[in-house]
């Protein structure tokens, strides 16, 4: 098999050269370790899905609320695979885009992570009555793009698509919460 000449390579465009840009500008050793912790954080949507059970533990009044978020962030998550599984989207490959993390799947639209942590961040911003959304969602959506594993489009539907689902379920848990028992 011949391998091409460096030379030869189409230089990025589209959503690579945003991509190779990205890491360009922010992708430095602490940047890259902290986009790796986050990245192991939200796998499967576990650290999201371990946050939820910590609530509920620890704030009794609300347990049943915190439990039904943590289920919905497990839920956005599996609605962000069923859309990769239709989409089939392969992720980055390009010599300009380096990876830096393994990935489950080859699969990359939309993204997982930011599907999981934004439903996480709007569930438990009602939750907590902080909005959590501008402190968590942009780090992890800028951790998918400089571990290279991730198009600029894949975050940002994975963050409508769990803006959606947490949307729905926190407006589900509030209308609960004014309806007389």
């Amino acid at each position: 098999m011949l391998e091409k000449n460096p030379e030869q390579v189409e230089p990025a465009t589209g959503e690579l050269a945003v991509l190779a840009g990205v890491q360009k500008a922010i992708a430095r050793p602490a940047t890259v370790k902290a986009a790796r912790g986050l990245s192991h954080f939200g796998e499967h949507s576990a650290g999201w899905f371990a946050l939820g059970l910590v609530g509920a533990a620890v704030d009794k009044a609300h347990r049943k609320d915190w439990l039904a978020a943590a289920a919905g962030v497990v839920g956005a998550h599996a609605a962000s695979i069923a859309v990769k599984r239709v989409v089939r989207r392969a992720r980055p490959d390009h010599p300009s885009v380096k990876v830096g993390v393994g990935t489950p799947s080859k699969l990359s639209f939309p993204s997982s992570h930011a599907t999981s942590t934004t439903a996480a961040a709007v569930l438990y911003s009602g939750l907590t009555g902080r909005n959590l959304v501008p402190a968590l969602v942009p780090p992890m959506l800028a951790s998918r793009l400089v571990l290279g594993v991730h198009y600029p489009t894949d975050v940002l539907a994975g963050a409508a698509l769990g803006g959606a689902v947490g949307g729905l379920l926190r407006r589900k848990l509030n209308s609960r919460k004014r309806k007389p028992r």
